[in-house]
Parts: structure tokens; sequence; C-alpha cells
């Protein structure tokens, strides 16, 4: 049988606690939550291996008590546990000015990043209109095979969503604004109000979003991918201006085929707007054509003027992020999703300016 030291437990003393028998693994579960608060007497100890040395040990730290009576063994295993225990953690509760001036410091920064991000941004757009006046000064530089591809990615196959979101929402606008307009027998100017929201805001405003949608994702994903197997870096190696190879071609198809997608987007719009017109007042396509042609020219003027202000925007966001991309496909993207989002926003942002602008101007 064990000798009956090896059974005991903790002893209290007014100075603390005097610990018998073995402080061993086999006894460790047994033990745990038998030590109290002060300082702790070894002396009486039987048995003490590394299990035990770190039960002392860790309910030590806890309290900040003292452990003393330790044999030469005891004290060299005791100091080989402590050095092997992780450093304490000191949770320090700050004051709340300083998580205040911490939030701020961060928003301080994330407004530095954003501006420094804007500089970037803006010297990129430099580059570009230095290629583009530098092709008009040698039109044998402009590559139009690559116009012409750009100009069918971007335009020619955005037709069918760009038509049939322009006709929905022309549907859209013709009945909620009917709906309202019945009730004071005002019926017959829902084709004002389609014309002038279609042909001046969402029209090419919508457009823009969706070609952001398309264009600017695809930009980046496709500049990126080439810039991850280094082959932009290879054209620069070869003598070969990135911006004007990659870059300018598409920005200049945006730049084209923008307008003609909104023109699209203006007739697939009224074309819905019509047609609700008819079956929901009965506004037959004779009389929704009069006046429409009675409504101000200047509406479809000030919306298409936006087009190439807004593919400019697309095409210089899309493909600046792309050439951001770095060697992995988590950084790819994410950049693909900031390079759409940008986008949008700054779309939106433009389309707000050009209409204060319009609208002090009295146009």
């Amino acid at each position: 049988m064990p000798p009956a030291s090896s059974q005991t437990d903790p002893a209290q003393t007014p100075e603390g606690q005097k610990l018998s028998g073995d402080f061993v693994l086999a006894r460790l579960t047994a033990l745990q939550g038998t030590l109290t608060e002060g300082d702790t007497d070894l002396t009486g100890l039987t048995k003490l291996d590394t299990a035990g040395a770190w039960l002392i040990l860790t309910e030590a730290r806890r309290s900040g008590a003292l452990v003393n009576g330790a044999t030469p063994a005891q004290t060299l295993l005791l100091k080989a546990v402590k050095d092997a225990l992780p450093a304490e953690a000191k949770s320090v509760r700050k004051p709340r000015h300083v998580h205040l001036l911490e939030r701020i410091d961060q928003i301080g920064h994330g407004t530095a990043d954003a501006a420094a991000g804007l500089a970037r941004i803006t010297g990129f757009f430099g580059q570009v209109v230095a290629r583009f006046a530098g092709s008009l000064l040698h039109p044998a530089r402009l590559r139009v095979t690559s116009l012409v591809f750009h100009m069918q990615e971007t335009g020619l196959n955005a037709v069918p969503i760009v038509a049939l979101m322009a006709f929905l929402i022309g549907i859209v606008i013709a009945y909620q604004g009917a709906d309202q307009l019945r009730q004071f027998g005002a019926e017959v100017f829902v084709v004002d109000l389609i014309a002038i929201s279609v042909l001046r805001e969402l029209g090419i405003l919508l457009t823009a979003i969706i070609v952001a949608g398309r264009s600017a994702s695809a930009f980046t994903a496709a500049i990126g991918s080439m810039k991850m197997r280094e082959e932009v870096d290879a054209l620069r190696t070869l003598g070969l201006d990135p911006v004007e190879v990659l870059v300018l071609p598409r920005v200049m198809a945006l730049f084209l085929m923008l307008p003609v997608l909104g023109l699209i987007a203006d007739l697939a719009g009224l074309l819905g707007g019509g047609l609700m017109s008819w079956y929901e007042l009965g506004i037959s396509p004779g009389m929704f054509r009069t006046r429409l042609l009675d409504t101000d020219v200047t509406h479809f003027l000030v919306g298409i003027a936006k087009a190439p202000f807004f593919a400019v925007i697309i095409g210089v966001i899309g493909c600046f992020q792309g050439l951001q991309v770095e060697g992995n496909a988590e950084s790819l993207g994410r950049l693909t999703s900031r390079a759409v989002v940008q986008a949008i926003f700054m779309v939106i942002l433009a389309d707000a300016t050009f209409s204060i602008f319009f609208a002090a101007a009295g146009v």
C-alpha cells in the first residue's frame, strides 16, 4: 500500500497552506481545486513531478502567492516548469478617451489611404490621356484589332441585358406613375414622366451601372491575370507600354460604345413605358408618340452627354485595379470586387454632380 502521506490533502495554516503527500500526474485530477490562496509550503511533499509543479505554479501565479520549502531537486524542477509556462497576459483596460483617439486615428488613416488611392488613379488617368494624345499624333500606334474586339465585348454583347433592363424600367415607371397620376386625372402626363426619367437620368445611369458590373470586373480580371502570369512584365521587357497595349483600347472601346448603349436603353425604356401606358391608361401609341415629340430634346442630350464621362470612369478604374493585382488569387478577387464597387460609386457620384451642374445652369 502507498504511504498514508501520499493520500493527504493540503493542510491549511494561518500563513497559507502546507502541502503533503504526492503531487504527481496520477493524482492531478483529485488535487485540482484543493489549493487555496496564500503562500505554499512544500516541506511535506514526498513526490513531485512536472504535472504537480505545473499545478502549484499555476495556482501561485493566479493568487500571487509564494512557494517555499522546496528541496534543491524540487527547486530545479519548479524553475524548469516556470520557464516553460507561457507569459502571463496582462489585461490593461484602456480609458475611454484612448479608444476614441484610436478610432479617430483609424479614420485618419482610412482617409489618407483613400486620398492616396485617388491621387494614384488620377495619375493613371493622366497616363491614359497622354497615350491617347500620342495615338492621335501617331495613328499607326493605335491597335485597331484590339479596339474592335473590346467594342464587341463591352458594347455589342451587352445590348440584350441593357435593352431588357431599360424595357422593364420603362414599364415600372409607367405603372407607378399611372397609379399616382390617376388620382388627379392627369394620366396623360405619364408620358412626360417616362420621357424625362428615362432620357435624362435612368436610361444612361442604369446602363453605366450594368456596364460597370460587366466591364470593370472583366478588365480587372483580364489584366490582373496577365499581371499574375508576369505577362505585363514581359510586355515591358519587349519595350511595349502596358497602358498603350492593354488599357487604351479598352477605355476607347467603352468611350465609343457606352453612348450607343445609352441610346438603345432610351429606346427600350420608351418602348416599355409606351406599352404599359397603352395597357394601363389607354394611351394609344399615336398619342404617346405625339406627346413624346413635345418633350424638350434637351433631356435626351443631357443624358447622352454623360455617357463618355461614365465610360472613362469605368474603364480607368477597371484597368487601374487590374494593374494593382499581386501574384495571388486572393488579390485578384479582392481587387475585382473593389473595381466594381468603385466604378459604380464614382458613376453615381458623377451623375449627381452632373445633375447639380445642369440644374444650376438651368438646362
